[in-house]
């Protein structure tokens, strides 16, 4: 058996840790027919699991949540086109 080096992905806690729960909450029950419903699915799960899914380590909760964005001072009434709730971070 070869020897890991230390730091590697499969002796960190954190990453090993993420990694079951990826295969247990998502890919052990998914088929991917296509890689494009491969990439909608886990995009759509890696939004769930950094903005929404609760985490023990946080006290259960999540480790993202939406950030809202207050409006700033304007000196007239709210135009509907002003944001209330700040765009999602693209994290890759």
């Amino acid at each position: 058996m070869p020897k890991h080096m230390p730091g590697s992905p499969w002796e960190n806690g954190y990453c090993e840790s993420f990694n079951s729960k990826l295969r247990d909450e998502l890919l052990n029950g998914e088929i991917f027919y296509t890689l494009k419903e491969a990439q909608i699915v886990i995009e759509n799960w890696r939004q769930h699991h950094n903005t929404i899914r609760p985490h023990s380590s946080l006290s259960y909760r999540p480790p993202a949540p939406e950030a809202i964005a207050w409006p700033a001072a304007q000196k007239g009434p709210a135009s509907p086109a002003t944001p209330t709730v700040a765009p999602r971070p693209n994290m890759h």
